[in-house]
């Protein structure tokens, strides 16, 4: 009888404390774009009658810069920030709708929330990248024909998680992924490709990790408590059943 107290104890225990739901947005980016212009207008015209003609011409030539800011999202990086977020435990995870090719909005979060964008999610969890550094080293090893190449790529985000329900920031943070790729390669050999490919996928690994972390941090959330005997909660122990007559 005890042992069935305790299941049901513990069960309305786990259901008054049910996972939050939270949304993930994919990263926004932002960046200024400049674009060179070179326009050459010309035009000419004539006119011939029996005893007179004209001409006429003109010619113009214009150069210059046009820059403009672009707005958008990047969908590489989101998978593993919610895997790391899912293993945790202390979360569900809900699908919000992709944002659109209209990105006037994007960093509205508040306004994609009132839209309907999130629908049964309790948090938002907006990313908006920061820095990402690909950077290529070649670097010769001392008293030797041999040299190293290295691939490293390095990405920071902003992260807020908003309640949609009071608008209120929850958490906020910033997260960061870091990955490198090492090769050595003789004097002699032929170039070598790094791998690129690896070196993004570490890089969404850490970040997802970095993420999950601070999140559980920030909220005073983790996996479930456990007492030093192996017990969930501070359920007395079982004791042996007794006959009663």
């Amino acid at each position: 009888m005890r042992v069935l107290i305790g299941l049901f104890v513990a069960s309305l225990a786990l259901a008054s404390h049910a996972a939050p739901k939270v949304a993930v947005t994919d990263l926004a980016y932002e960046e200024r774009v400049r674009e060179y212009i070179h326009t050459v207008n010309a035009q000419s015209a004539s006119q011939v009658s029996g005893f007179s003609g004209s001409a006429s011409s003109s010619y113009s030539e214009e150069e210059g810069t046009y820059s403009y800011i672009e707005r958008g999202e990047l969908r590489k990086f989101t998978g593993d920030i919610k895997g790391e977020i899912l293993k945790s435990g202390s979360f569900q995870l809900v699908q919000g709708r992709p944002y659109g090719s209209d990105n006037e909005g994007l960093h509205d979060v508040i306004g994609r929330i009132a839209q309907g964008q999130f629908q049964g999610a309790d948090y938002v969890l907006f990313g908006s990248l920061s820095d990402a550094d690909f950077r290529q080293d070649v670097n010769a090893i001392d008293n030797t024909d041999t040299y190293s190449t290295v691939l490293g790529l390095t990405l920071v985000a902003d992260f807020s998680l908003i309640d949609t329900r009071t608008h209120e920031v929850k958490a906020a943070f910033t997260a960061m992924g870091e990955a490198q790729d090492v090769k050595l390669v003789k004097g002699g050999d032929r170039r070598v490709t790094p791998n690129r490919g690896r070196v993004v996928r570490e890089v969404s690994k850490a970040l997802g990790e970095d993420v999950a972390r601070q999140l559980q941090e920030q909220l005073g959330v983790g996996p479930a408590a456990v007492t030093d005997n192996g017990r969930y909660g501070a359920l007395p122990p079982d004791e042996p059943a007794k006959i009663l007559h």
